[in-house]
């Protein structure tokens, strides 16, 4: 894809795509998709691009309140990148899922999108007390490439490359990418779309050594802290029927033009 083909940019999905990781609420979020729609500007000024993603949303959830917005919207390229929600929790069906997903990849590029999705990395090898998620994972990436190969949907292979589960790229709660991380996921839809510039950089590791990982009761105590700080409130709000999202719409819900960083509004 050339980045002169690329006008109306709208991404799709929960708190990845939001930008979770990257940036605070005060400041704002920035995410992998502000950047793609930075580098896409980069290349014809006269990109617009929506952000239709809300945290904590299911791909279902995703598909109900996002696609019918998003196809008003008539994009020229879309992202569609959602299912983690669905992974952890305790009744997960890899079909249904990849359903939704598929859903929406077919009414979007029936409109003329092109259509880019990622596959998920390893959660075990971000966070032991993941190992059981495998399976799921391995599962809904499959079904991700079965579905987008039907309909021509390019696919970002985070899910083969070591990097992708280097700690830095995280932030501490294992669950979100950390500036370093958009900015590496950024990079691979960059890549997978063809854009000009763009290259397979973000696949290589980060220079430096990575943290070395604890073992014995560091390791476990390490875990503790993390589910105490992190996955417990995550399952509290399950328990409790909640989200994260409750109450909150998307940030970029107009497509407006792209401005990138250092030049005046």
């Amino acid at each position: 894809m050339s980045g002169l083909e690329v006008l109306r940019y709208v991404a799709l999905g929960d708190s990845q795509t939001e930008g979770l990781g990257d940036g605070d609420e005060a400041a704002g979020l920035r995410g992998w998709a502000d950047r793609l729609a930075e580098q896409l500007a980069t290349h014809h000024s006269g990109t617009h691009y929506a952000n239709l993603a809300v945290r904590g949303r299911t791909a279902g959830q995703v598909r109900e309140g996002q696609l019918a917005p998003a196809l008003e919207l008539r994009p020229g390229l879309a992202t569609v990148v959602a299912g983690m929600n669905d992974l952890l929790r305790p009744r997960f069906d890899a079909d249904e899922v990849a359903g939704h997903l598929e859903a929406m990849y077919a009414a979007l590029t029936a409109r003329g999108a092109r259509v880019a999705t990622l596959t998920f990395p390893d959660l075990a090898r971000i966070t032991p007390l993941a190992r059981p998620l495998g399976p799921r994972v391995g599962a809904l990436n499959d079904r991700i490439r079965l579905a987008a190969r039907r309909h021509g949907v390019t696919v970002v292979e985070t899910s083969h490359h070591r990097v992708v589960t280097d700690p830095r790229l995280w932030s501490p709660d294992r669950l979100h990418a950390g500036p370093l991380g958009h900015e590496r996921i950024a990079a691979a839809v960059a890549h997978a779309l063809e854009l000009p510039g763009s290259d397979d950089s973000w696949t290589r590791p980060l220079p430096g050594p990575s943290a070395a990982v604890p073992a014995g009761w560091r390791a476990a105590a390490g875990e503790l802290r993390w589910a105490a700080s992190f996955l417990g409130p995550w399952l509290a709000r399950r328990m409790l029927g909640r989200s994260s999202g409750d109450g909150r719409s998307a940030k970029r819900p107009e497509l407006l033009p792209v401005r990138l960083r250092g030049t005046s509004p």
